[in-house]
């Protein structure tokens, strides 16, 4: 269950602030809002009772229902209690702070923070770099990396990101010729000896 706190991360050092959606359209003239999602996790977010803060303030809205519509998330919020109401609130964004060992409910999966500042290694244990971000463009999460070549944009894949090792501090990414280096930096295959 989401923690149900509404004090600000400082007060809890174990706890981060992470964005969780923003308010969208009113629908309906109960006063449901349309969440535009930035949590894969919106049953775990958006659960009833859930109080989220509107970022960059104290105030905080407590979820009383959410539903599935046409592939939108609703939600209806307590202080929220009828359309005019929603539709003051479209564009607030929503946050919440979550304990920092939380994981992800699904194996396999990581948060961005947890990727973050993470060291990358090749395949054969060679140090290539740092992760600087996590990037969500579209279908594809990209990770950028930090090398002596430059940034680095790998796709978060499982062929080319074999091993994320967050006890070790470490993921692996496959040495794949220009993937983390530029092709000219890399040896001629045809120039080495036989």
């Amino acid at each position: 269950m989401t923690p149900q706190h509404t004090e600000g991360p400082d007060a809890h050092p174990d706890l981060v602030e992470v964005t969780v959606g923003a308010l969208g359209r009113a629908h309906g003239i109960r006063g449901d809002v349309a969440i535009d999602l930035r949590t894969d996790e919106p049953e775990r977010r958006f659960a009833d009772g859930a109080r989220l803060r509107v970022e960059g303030s104290t105030r905080v809205l407590t979820v009383e229902s959410s539903r599935w519509h046409s592939g939108r998330l609703l939600v209806h919020f307590v202080e929220l209690a009828d359309r005019t109401a929603a539709e003051g609130a479209r564009g607030l964004v929503l946050v919440t702070d979550v304990p920092s060992d939380e994981v992800p409910t699904e194996e396999g999966e990581y948060y961005d923070r947890q990727l973050l500042g993470l060291a990358v290694e090749t395949t054969d244990g060679r140090a290539v770099g740092t992760v600087r971000d996590v990037l969500h463009p579209g279908p594809q999460d990209l990770l950028e990396i930090t090398t002596d070549a430059g940034i680095r944009l790998v796709p978060f894949v499982e062929a080319l990101v074999p091993e994320v090792d967050l006890a070790g501090g470490r993921i692996v990414v496959a040495d794949v010729p220009g993937l983390l280096t530029d092709l000219a930096d890399e040896p001629d295959q045809a120039d080495e000896p036989a």
